[in-house]
């Protein structure tokens, strides 16, 4: 009995000095779930949200360099449409050029647009292009008076018959009539006519003898030369003579609520109901309408999906109608969700999207309203001063939308990956600490377990060789 008790006492030392080598040979304290059963859990768990976090931390420098590659491309982009200003504000020197001089502008400015547009076409990360505007939601319209502008990251691909656009009033622009007509007697008598809109104002007053059609050509270049964002609205061709009375009418512009102007005259009802007091014009209407049956908000001629409005929100279509359309729907916009996706967490949706928007010249500088017709850079001739003078509120549309694409960029980068950088190394490092606590041996514990282990097994071995020794002792009894 006393051989079979120490045998016992050998095999489980022998079993105990075998698990501490083992630990002391892999550095791991649980090297399978007998070790500890809950422990073996939670490391596991731990150990896929370490690899989990170095993942995520790889995936958002990629996307960083993704970023920076973009943003090159579009530094080289705002350099060219700074030479094309310059090639448009030579243009505009009408004293100075010749047509040959307007012609080599042209020529160069053609340039430019080639340069721009092999950049929106040849700027990639790998195989994605990333501003020929394949990386943003992309959308077709249907319809006379519809355009699709650009869409924001959070609306969702339309199904194959799109999303119906309809629209329930159409922006207009400020306009405000006189219900005095100007006549030789007020211009004779010295007439002041105060306008002011943008934080410019044309003080206008009449000189003695010139004719209802003369003034009005001067309150009209006094109005242009100062800058101001209206319009004198006047018959054309004209049915009159040049001393018909007229009323004045002045109109904005812009469209929408948010442009307004006011105005001031002398004589009451001229253009200000009371004499002497500025009437602020302001009767400017926002589109309104729904994109999809969902809600949305107009700005000027822009229909945009609402926050919160589901498949369209940050969607933007301009409906250019000067009328609702008949029964209220003014065409389809096809929509296609296309915008970069970055995985920047360790667990399911927590990703960041980003619209890179499309840098063709056809694409930049469109909406702004301009007398030669220009619906965008690639529309921009500069052979007269009339067109540079265009040209130059065309490419400085585009130079803002550039530096609103970089500014995005840049707000991305800063705020959605790299901010998220830096708690993906606290997190990746916590988690490996924890981890390592759960999972990872004690060598110096170990170390004393496996010099204990081993005392023991030699003590128990002799002492089996001792308890073997006491039944030949029985035996030399029994002889």
């Amino acid at each position: 009995m006393s051989a079979m008790n120490t045998h016992r006492n050998v095999i489980n030392n022998a079993n105990a000095q075998a698990k501490t080598m083992e630990k002391l040979s892999s550095g791991l304290k649980i090297n399978r779930a007998a070790d500890s059963p809950a422990q073996l859990q939670i490391s596991e768990n731990l150990r896929a949200q370490s690899a989990g976090l170095s993942q995520a931390i790889d995936n958002s420098e990629m996307a960083v360099s993704l970023l920076q590659t973009a943003e090159g491309a579009l530094e080289e982009v705002s350099r060219s449409l700074v030479q094309a200003r310059q090639l448009a504000v030579h243009a505009g020197n009408e004293g100075a050029n010749d047509p040959n001089m307007l012609q080599a502008d042209q020529a160069e400015f053609d340039n430019v647009l080639q340069q721009i547009n092999r950049i929106a076409s040849s700027t990639q990360y790998g195989h994605n292009f990333l501003l020929d505007g394949s990386r943003a939601g992309n959308g077709v319209t249907t319809g006379d008076n519809l355009e699709f502008i650009d869409a924001g990251v959070t609306a969702n691909s339309s199904g194959p018959g799109g999303y119906a656009v309809d629209i329930q009033q159409a922006a207009t622009r400020s306009i405000h009539s006189g219900s005095v007509a100007l006549t030789q007697g007020i211009i004779d008598s010295g007439e002041q006519i105060t306008v002011s809109e943008g934080g410019k104002t044309v003080n206008f007053l009449t000189e003695k003898g010139k004719t209802v059609e003369q003034t009005l050509n001067d309150l009209d270049s006094a109005i242009n030369d100062a800058g101001l964002s209206l319009e004198l609205i006047r018959p054309f061709p004209p049915q009159t003579d040049g001393s018909t009375p007229l009323n004045i009418t002045l109109r904005h512009k812009e469209f929408g609520s948010e442009h307004t102007f006011q105005v001031a005259s002398n004589t009451a009802g001229l253009v200000s109901n009371v004499a002497n007091v500025s009437v602020a014009v302001e009767n400017g209407l926002d589109v309104k309408g729904v994109i999809g049956g969902e809600e949305t908000y107009g700005k000027g001629q822009v229909l945009t999906g609402a926050e919160g409005a589901g498949t369209t929100e940050g969607i933007r279509v301009r409906y250019t109608g000067e009328s609702v359309p008949l029964g209220g729907n003014a065409g389809t916009l096809t929509f296609s969700q296309n915008s970069l996706t970055f995985q920047v967490g360790a667990n399911a949706n927590q990703f960041s999207e980003i619209s890179l928007r499309s840098i063709k010249s056809s694409d930049l500088g469109k909406g702004e309203l301009n007398d030669s017709k220009f619906s965008s850079l690639s529309d921009v001739k500069m052979l007269s001063a009339e067109e540079a003078q265009d040209a130059i509120r065309i490419i400085d549309k585009a130079i803002e939308e550039v530096n609103a694409s970089r500014g995005e960029m840049g707000a991305f980068q800063k705020n959605n990956l790299e901010s998220n950088l830096n708690y993906l190394r606290i997190a990746h490092e916590n988690t490996v600490s924890s981890e390592s606590v759960i999972r990872d041996a004690d060598i110096a514990s170990e170390m004393a377990s496996f010099t204990r282990d081993q005392i023991m097994m030699e003590a128990s071995t002799a002492m089996l060789a001792q308890a073997n020794q006491s039944s030949m002792s029985v035996m030399k009894l029994l002889g």
